[in-house]
């Protein structure tokens, strides 16, 4: 319903004027374009496709990180090498006249942004009018062809998809594809999922980053007072909406430097336990399995709410197993023999170890028969679905039946010397 009504009131907004009218909105819109120019301190720019309004500001800060190979391969596996120069970099973030995505979404303001010497500046551009979008999308054009590396966040999923259905709607001219696109949204929730829960930017800014910014407007709100604007409504309105984009390409930035920091040198990034635990998460899937381990640790020492105390056991088990230090993956594996979540898995493991590493075919055997038991329990209780129920018993059951047959074979063996 909510797509629906996106697109109505779009529709709405965008319709011609009746003729009866014409005269009196053509001079109430100049005055609300001259004031909305005032309230942004923006100007009327050109180009060969019509006018737009454009507006600069800079920041002094953040100031830009510092940026290396490895620390760019954790934001964006598979990024060409010159996507390590933040000076390449370009912030992308739109506002649009709804979140449907489509052909009947229009992005009718752009934020961009880049660093300079002095530090951050933003660049933004309006359509006061829908008839204002070709010479708007030509206005970002060139900053889109001189710096390549995209930087949004969530931008793989709307901002960008966005732009280029309008660029290929509009036939403005082809927009360069970038050379690599680092999309913060998804590191930024594997880090702080845990600690914050919603990973939404302004959240990110108030609890992480500590960014103020002020009053600021409901994202929510930004469609309908675009289209309020169309039908004559006060800039007023509008004109908020240019400071919170600002704000966002600022806390975009801002967040970038969080990261360039964090994961440049993760054991010295001050983090709490939370924060550890995702670093560890974002470091082993980035193939980083000696630092995710020692952030675990760290992790765990720290202290963990129950669910990612037992994950980090886990995985810090795995990752012990592979290092064959089986010491620890052992002891760690004693540990979630309770748990209800990682329990069966504990006794699997241990199984594996003492069949396949200590040759110890009764004690694999006994841990199999105890395993079998809590499923058995587990299932009762409704703790376990019938599918996961059927395989557990089966790859239990199996392995007893094989360390059965060694056993007697072990027992033959002896008798024969």
């Amino acid at each position: 319903m909510r797509v629906k009504a996106d697109r109505l009131s779009t529709i709405s907004a965008l319709k011609p004027v009746a003729q009866t009218h014409q005269a009196s909105s053509k001079t109430l819109r100049s005055a609300n374009w001259e004031r909305l120019m005032k309230l942004v301190d923006g100007e009327v720019r050109n180009n060969r496709f019509g006018n737009y309004i454009g507006v600069r500001r800079p920041f002094p800060f953040p100031e830009v990180g510092e940026m290396n190979l490895r620390t760019l391969r954790l934001i964006a596996p598979g990024a060409l090498d010159t996507a390590c120069d933040p000076g390449q970099w370009l912030f992308l973030d739109t506002e649009t006249t709804g979140l449907a995505g489509g052909t009947g979404t229009y992005a009718f303001l752009v934020g961009l942004a880049w660093w300079e010497k002095d530090g951050l500046m933003v660049e933004q551009y309006f359509m006061r009018d829908h008839s204002e979008e070709p010479s708007l999308l030509m206005g970002i054009l060139g900053q889109l062809r001189q710096r390549r590396v995209l930087v949004t966040y969530n931008g793989k999923s709307f901002d960008w998809p966005l732009l280029q259905t309008r660029f290929q709607m509009t036939r403005v001219g082809e927009v360069p594809e970038p050379l690599a696109h680092l999309d913060l949204l998804h590191p930024a929730r594997q880090i702080w999922r845990l600690r914050i829960g919603s990973v939404a930017l302004e959240r990110l800014e108030r609890r992480i980053l500590q960014v103020d910014r002020g009053r600021d407007i409901p994202s929510s709100t930004i469609p309908q007072r675009y289209f309020d604007f169309l039908r004559g409504g006060s800039p007023d309105a509008v004109a908020e909406v240019f400071y919170h984009n600002q704000w966002d390409l600022f806390g975009l930035a801002s967040l970038a430097v969080r990261l360039m920091h964090m994961l440049g040198n993760p054991k010295k990034s001050d983090c709490c336990p939370k924060e550890l635990f995702g670093l560890s998460r974002l470091l082993q899937r980035r193939g980083e399995e000696n630092l995710a381990a020692d952030m675990y640790q760290s992790a765990l020492q720290g202290g963990l709410p129950a669910e990612a105390e037992q994950i980090a056991q886990r995985e810090l088990a795995f990752v012990a197993k592979r290092a064959s230090n089986f010491e620890l993956s052992n002891a760690l594996w004693e540990k979630l023999l309770d748990h209800s979540n990682e329990g069966l898995r504990a006794y699997e493991q241990l199984a594996i170890y003492y069949e396949h590493r200590a040759s110890s075919f009764e004690k694999a055997a006994r841990l199999c028969r105890d395993a079998l038991v809590r499923l058995q329990e587990s299932f009762h209780e409704g703790n376990i679905s019938s599918l996961k129920y059927r395989q557990w018993h089966a790859s239990f059951n199996h392995r007893l039946n094989r360390l059965q047959a060694k056993t007697e074979k072990s027992v033959i063996g002896c008798k024969k010397r």
